[in-house]
């Protein structure tokens, strides 16, 4: 086992990308926060982890989309050993935004944009005093297919939407700690191979044993070796997949361009 790192907190750690980077991060000798709706996954996991790394691991059973159990972690994440804050937990409530519950989207915006904002806000102050820190939020492929219809692409307004919010926010921040110790990406997945696409997020998907929906997709060590990667190489964007990361520099230099033109059109 590695040399003690610090602490990890991973929300969504019951399955798919966060559970298996919580295996990862703790197989590096990091301890560990799992962070989920499912008390019994996040139990074999920890005992699992615990076993195999020797390494400390903690439970929090939390929605984060009830202001209670947000709080509780948010509590949890500004504590002075957390150095790695993994912002995974998501839900999709996929559907036409005409017919989307209420009570639905309100859940998809307070998790998908809520907590991730809220818990990079606790961590965040301490990593910096402390000189050192690392935040992953986790976005989607879909932040970059606003103008595409459905089908084959799920209807998804409001959870493309979000995570919208959250690489433009992970950018923005990262451009704002620029200088600093700090470490920042959003990590932007396409189609992966776990179980999300098994719920639309009203309740967890059932049962003690991890999924993959029938779509399959890219294997999730596939997106964790490309996200610790670029973490390594200083990559704020990281899409999985995507060979050219000259695209990513080509989208920044887009957006300059439009902000430029958009000043001459005013003068």
């Amino acid at each position: 086992m590695s040399t003690r790192r610090g602490t990890a907190l991973v929300t969504g750690a019951s399955s798919g990308i966060g559970a298996a980077y919580a295996e990862r991060l703790a197989a590096q000798g990091w301890d560990t926060v799992l962070v989920a709706r499912r008390a019994q996954r996040l139990d074999d996991l920890a005992r699992r982890l615990r076993e195999e790394t020797g390494t400390t691991v903690e439970t929090l059973v939390a929605d984060l989309s009830a202001p209670e159990d947000l709080a509780r972690v948010v509590d949890r994440a500004a504590g002075d050993d957390i150095g790695f804050l993994l912002n995974n937990a998501g839900i999709n409530g996929y559907g036409s935004f005409a017919e989307l519950e209420p009570d639905l989207l309100a859940k998809v915006l307070h998790v998908n944009v809520v907590a991730v904002t809220a818990l990079t806000r606790a961590a965040v102050p301490g990593m910096l005093a402390r000189g050192a820190g690392t935040v992953v939020n986790v976005a989607s492929q879909l932040a970059f297919a606003g103008s595409l219809p459905p089908h084959p692409l799920p209807e998804r307004a409001v959870y493309g939407g979000t995570k919208g919010y959250v690489v433009t926010f992970t950018r923005t921040l990262a451009a704002e700690l620029a200088g600093t110790p700090l470490r920042i990406q959003v990590l932007c997945p396409g189609l992966t191979a776990t179980e999300f696409h098994r719920s639309r997020g009203h309740e967890p998907v059932p049962g003690r044993d991890q999924a993959v929906h029938d779509e399959g997709g890219m294997p999730v060590d596939q997106v964790l070796d490309a996200s610790l990667a670029a973490l390594d190489a200083g990559r704020v964007v990281c899409v999985p997949g995507l060979d050219d990361p000259s695209l990513i520099d080509g989208l920044a230099e887009a957006e300059g361009a439009i902000r430029t033109a958009a000043r001459r059109g005013t003068s």
